[in-house]
């Protein structure tokens, strides 16, 4: 390897911002976070004080949709602050239905047992859910499956980072959600919500900003696209010298 094949300073840090910024947009940086946190807090601190399922799940649903209009209002992508809606939707529903404060939080915890398990398959199947998740956000789509076995590689580790930590959660979260009381376990609950999201994100940032760049297909395209219209073109002036020539 030559000095010019070697990646500089530069390159690697250009990478890491690169792969910083994709994870930003894909998992929604910090406000993401307060809209995922808000819901649930809102929820637990009104249930706390007075006990009323009710005006707790109200609430939940009311900011969430606050949350939406702001977004909407800012022409800020809303992907986040809707699939916030949903959740708290489903949790208000279950909760209403039975009459249990706690069944609030178990739709979300189910989502979280899938989504472990989905982490944990697509890797063993050998396509990893967090390259499906990136990929279009990277601009490579799938190319890392056949044209890139090191960022296959690191987002197979990636993937098993998020599917574990994910199981760890739920393995605190659902013994509580039997033996612990409402109050108690929204707490715990909302206190786990940042922290192992948070692990997860850097430890995918750790793997994916030791990989090869990813391969834009979509400049690949636009070139070959370019391409063809330049042939096209060079024919075309050809057909067109050929004729005069005969004329």
């Amino acid at each position: 390897m030559t000095s010019l094949d070697k990646p500089t300073a530069d390159q690697d840090s250009d990478s890491k911002a690169v792969t910083e910024a994709a994870l930003f947009e894909a998992f929604g940086g910090v406000r993401g976070l307060v809209e995922t946190v808000v819901p649930g807090l809102l929820f637990v601190t009104i249930f706390t004080i007075n006990k009323d399922l009710h005006m707790s799940a109200i609430a939940a649903l009311a900011v969430s949709l606050v949350l939406v209009v702001v977004r909407l209002v800012m022409k800020d992508t809303v992907k986040h602050a809707f699939s916030g809606v949903f959740g708290v939707a489903f949790g208000v529903v279950f909760a209403m239905m039975t009459g249990n404060a706690k069944d609030f939080y178990l739709p979300g915890m189910l989502y979280t047992l899938g989504l472990a398990v989905a982490y944990i398959v697509t890797t063993l199947c050998g396509v990893p859910l967090i390259g499906l998740i990136l990929g279009p956000v990277f601009k490579e789509n799938l190319s890392w499956r056949t044209r890139n076995p090191g960022r296959k590689k690191a987002y197979a580790k990636a993937s098993w980072a998020w599917g574990l930590i994910l199981l760890a959660k739920c393995a605190i979260l659902f013994p509580m959600y039997w033996w612990a009381d409402t109050t108690k376990f929204g707490w715990v609950l909302i206190a786990l919500k940042i922290p192992p999201f948070l692990l997860a994100v850097w430890l995918t940032w750790v793997f994916l900003a030791k990989a090869p760049a990813p391969i834009d297909v979509f400049a690949e395209m636009e070139a070959e696209e370019k391409a063809e219209k330049e042939a096209k073109a060079a024919r075309n002036e050809s057909g067109a010298a050929r004729h005069r020539r005969e004329v």
